[in-house]
């Protein structure tokens, strides 16, 4: 399958004191880049969805800039689809620094043609929309709902096709189960940066 790597970093990172999250650094590396080491060995296509390409400059990756004024993680999802030339894109946001390259293969295994979001689904039922896979197909819906406000990413689901994924099938990637942390807070943050020292993250 042809899937692109799309990193959402158009957060505003208003309890990070409006520090764009992209740039915060955990043991000396950007979340940014840490997500890049995953994805250039994972995707042949990367962009990096965000409000402003000028924030951008120094990475030699395409920006595909936000289209609806809102801000919402749905809005960064639409717009990596819209600039995208793969069919399918793997989507997972600037706060999760701990994004592990076992999980993405294994969720990029399980993904088929006619699968319109293939998502991981935790014990508890909770859906990860922010480390998922995601195809064209779905943007005429996503833009039904940003031009009605709606930002529930998973509201158009009942609309498409949908693979959820038991994280049970993919945490052989992810022994230490650190993909889906994220950096939310400044308390968050020292959590990270005591992950990344004990695990050597």
């Amino acid at each position: 399958m042809d899937i692109a790597g799309i990193i959402l970093a158009g957060g505003l990172g208003t309890r990070m004191g409006h520090v764009k999250k992209a740039f915060l650094t955990i043991n000396g590396r950007t979340i940014l880049d840490r997500l890049l080491a995953v994805y250039r060995p994972l995707f042949p296509e990367i962009l990096i969805a965000a409000r402003d390409k000028n924030d951008y400059g120094a990475y030699d990756y395409p920006v595909a800039e936000d289209r609806y004024p809102a801000r919402s993680s749905l809005t960064g999802i639409h717009a990596g689809l819209s600039a995208m030339r793969a069919g399918h894109g793997f989507m997972a946001a600037c706060d999760g620094p701990f994004l592990q390259p076992g999980l993405v293969r294994a969720l990029l295994d399980q993904a088929e043609p006619d699968d319109d979001v293939i998502i991981p689904r935790k014990e508890d039922g909770y859906l990860e929309p922010l480390c998922a896979i995601y195809s064209r197909r779905c943007l005429p819906h996503i833009e039904t709902q940003l031009e009605q406000e709606n930002f529930r990413i998973i509201s158009f689901f009942d609309q498409v096709r949908v693979k959820e994924v038991p994280v049970a099938l993919l945490q052989h990637g992810d022994p230490h189960h650190v993909s889906f942390f994220n950096v939310n807070s400044p308390d968050d943050l020292r959590q990270a940066e005591h992950l990344a020292a004990e695990l050597g993250l």
